[in-house]
């Protein structure tokens, strides 16, 4: 009888080993210390925002417990500079930074502590990694890169755009990489177009201004400097009857452009989560390929009849159909 009871006792004691082990692996980083998640973003609008969410419930969702030291730079570069200072001193165990500069300040700030982004446009070009085939070093993470050439074929065949206005921010490196392919799907197709630089949220509306009358639609690309201010943008040209086509669709969701085609930045959240959630279970950032929303379920496409009838512009039927969103008198409508 006491053989037996020795024999039981041991049993009880690996299990709850193995179990303390296993709990461990989600309740702490190595050593039994808290996870803690540095989820920094460049400025606040909707789609970062549903991002910044997106990575939160992944996370969660894999069964880790962890904290979030939530930040945003307000869209200024020394401000995201501090964070990734703060974020290496505090030595969080993994860093992440939603769009290009936050990302780009965390990587050139961080070396030895895992650093992933998101919605970063061209990681390559950003120099956060050498190749989009695995991470380099210490970082890996999702792109938010659209089919622009796709998207202006389509405005030019719905809205017969044959002059595009495209507003950009010339100190944002993932809106220089977009105003080349901007560029090129504009040569071929044979539009002409007139490009306006601004360097803060706050020039957007002069620079709509100044280009709205020498254009017949204007295009926007995943610019977090304009769509913070996106607002001033769609009033001048909803009241100069010109359409606009929006390259992301969690921000127009409340109307004003005529066409709006991306992916779902919740879902990209998601993604990047379960990025975040496979580095914390042991694997290498250098391992992990960069992340491209590529099914037809993770993108999103919406037509606002309002604007439609403001522009006098008929959207075919064939489009129409396709579409997951419909905002019509003023009311959205998700199919």
């Amino acid at each position: 009888m006491k053989r037996v009871s020795v024999l039981v006792f041991f049993w009880v004691l690996s299990v709850g080993m193995l179990f303390a082990s296993g709990q461990q692996s989600r309740d702490g980083a190595a050593g039994g210390q808290q996870i803690r998640i540095g989820l920094a973003k460049i400025v606040q609008h909707e789609a970062l925002d549903a991002c910044e969410k997106g990575i939160q419930d992944a996370i969660k969702a894999r069964g880790i417990n962890a904290t979030f030291d939530l930040q945003n730079a307000n869209g200024d570069i020394n401000t995201a500079s501090q964070i990734a200072n703060k974020f290496k001193s505090d030595r969080v165990t993994v860093a992440v930074g939603i769009a290009t500069p936050i990302a780009i300040a965390l990587a050139n700030t961080i070396s030895d502590i895992p650093v992933v982004f998101s919605a970063v446009t061209d990681p390559v070009g950003a120099n956060l990694v050498a190749t989009l085939e695995h991470g380099q070093g210490n970082v890996t993470g999702l792109s938010d890169a659209v089919p622009t050439a796709e998207h202006i074929a389509l405005f030019k065949e719905i809205a017969g755009i044959k002059t595009l206005g495209y507003i950009y921010t010339s100190s944002e490196a993932n809106s220089i990489s977009a105003l080349q392919l901007v560029e090129q799907a504009c040569k071929a197709q044979g539009i002409a177009l007139v490009t306006q630089a601004i360097s803060l949220s706050s020039e957007l509306r002069q620079a709509s201004e100044a280009i709205v009358n020498r254009v017949d639609g204007v295009y926007l690309t995943t610019d977090n400097t304009v769509y913070s201010a996106l607002p001033a943008l769609l009033q001048v040209f909803s009241t100069a009857k010109k359409p606009v086509f929006s390259a992301d669709v969690t921000s127009v969701l409340g109307g004003g452009s005529l066409i709006a085609s991306g992916f779902n930045y919740y879902k990209a959240g998601l993604a990047t989560g379960n990025i975040v959630a496979d580095i914390l279970e042991g694997k290498a950032p250098s391992t992990i390929p960069v992340k491209f929303l590529t099914d037809p379920s993770e993108s999103d496409l919406l037509f606002d009849l309002d604007v439609a009838k403001n522009c006098g512009i008929t959207i075919p039927e064939q489009y129409l159909s396709q579409a997951n969103y419909i905002f019509e008198n003023g009311q959205l409508t998700s199919k």
